[in-house]
Parts: structure tokens; sequence; C-alpha cells
């Protein structure tokens, strides 16, 4: 396992050098198709202003099949969908082929969906030897109390569930969410922690370091081959 951390003045530094280093990954690979799934929040909003604007003609976006590691399960109109973020800001400002957008259908019946989405991640990203999907690049998050995609810390058995997705609970609205579960974000061949704000840096530090509380931080389980933490200043205080 190879774990890197990259260090930023703030969350726009990190969203510019996130995006250049993409690019440069995206540009060496011999695969036809690059699985990636997304993340939601306020420094992935950044990172799809500055692809569309900076990359729309520098990286080959038909090479790439976009996924969700989480979605609220809201219409794609709501203001909580991830999708329809990244879609006001992203895709419709590239040419890319619909097909290769792989939303969660958040206004559908969360449980039915999620067998439908398992369906689809297995039909179009590359399975391992385990018989689990292995994205190439998995970009996720992390909350003030621990959780990544939507596993939340007393939903933590969704890291070891034998499913390709599961249905979550927001421990605080009770909204329902739809999420990788560990096993598929620890198999992916990288994973890309953008974490911003000072708010996130004790849980961060106990997090990095496996330290204090961070068994009960679910954002302590992801350990995949290759794992790089792009920080603010902030977030990395307590480093």
């Amino acid at each position: 396992m190879t774990v890197e951390q990259k260090l930023f003045a703030d969350p726009a530094e990190l969203a510019a050098v996130f995006a250049a280093d993409f690019a440069a990954w995206v540009e060496p690979q011999k695969k036809r198709v690059i699985t990636v799934a997304l993340s939601g929040g306020s420094t992935p909003k950044l990172l799809f202003e500055l692809w569309a604007k900076d990359y729309a003609d520098k990286i080959d976006w038909s090479r790439i099949h976009f996924f969700w590691g989480d979605e609220r399960c809201v219409p794609p109109s709501h203001r909580d969908s991830n999708y329809g973020v990244a879609k006001e800001l992203f895709f419709d400002k590239i040419v890319v082929d619909a097909a290769n957008v792989h939303r969660v259908l958040g206004e559908s019946d969360p449980d039915k969906e999620c067998s439908r989405y398992e369906n689809e991640i297995a039909e179009h990203v590359e399975i391992n030897g385990d018989s689990i999907p292995q994205f190439d690049m998995v970009i996720l998050g992390m909350g003030d109390d621990g959780h990544t995609a939507s596993i939340f810390p007393y939903q933590s058995k969704f890291l070891n569930s034998e499913r390709i997705c599961e249905v979550a609970t927001h421990p605080e609205t009770g909204q329902k969410r739809i999420t990788l579960t560990g096993p598929v974000l620890n198999q992916a061949k990288k994973v890309a922690f953008l974490i911003t704000g000072a708010n996130k840096s004790d849980i961060l530090a106990q997090v990095i370091h496996k330290t204090g509380e961070f068994a009960n931080f679910p954002a302590s389980y992801i350990e995949p081959e290759n794992l790089c933490f792009y920080l603010d200043q902030g977030a990395a205080s307590k480093l």
C-alpha cells in the first residue's frame, strides 16, 4: 500500500493541483475505458469548474466513464443531488457522451435503485479476481464525523458488506443515500481524498496516524493499493 499526502494553502490551490494531477494520470493510460467514481461536496465543485474551464479540450473525456461514490436519494434537479451539481458545473460544459455518465437515479425507490446501480457498475467496471468491481480511481471526501462516501460511523457494517452498494441513512436528517461499500472502495486502483477545513483537522489526524478514536471513523478503513490525501492547510493543521 502506497500512501501520499499533498498539502495546499487553500481549497482553490488543492483543486487546481488535483485537476492537473488527474490530467497527467489519464494521459498515459493504455486502457480504452477509464472508470472514475466522483464525490460530492464543496471541493469537488471547485474541481468541476476547473475541469470545465481549463481542461475541456485537454483531457479525452470520451475514454472516461463516471460513477458516484455516493448519492442522495433526491431528484437530479434537487440542490442536494451530487449528480445535479456535477451536471451544472461540468457535464453541461464539456463534450461527453451521455452513456459515459452513470448517475444514481435518486428519484427512484432506494432499495430498487441500489440493486439497479449495482448491476450497472458490474456491467461497466472491471471485476477483479475476488469478484469485486475495481474502479480505476475513486475520489472521496471526509465529513467532520469521519464518514466517507455515505458510510457513517453508526453504519460501519457497510465497510465489510458483500454488496457493491448499500442504502445508507444520514444520522441527523434521516435522508436516504446510496453508497459504495468498503470492499469496493478498497479495491480501487487509486483513491484520492480531497479534504478541506479546520473543522476536520482533529479527526483527520486520528485517521491518518491511527490514534485516539480512529477505529470509530469509517475513513480510517479506506486502505487501497494507492492512496493520496489532498489536504488544505486547515485540514492538515494537526498532522
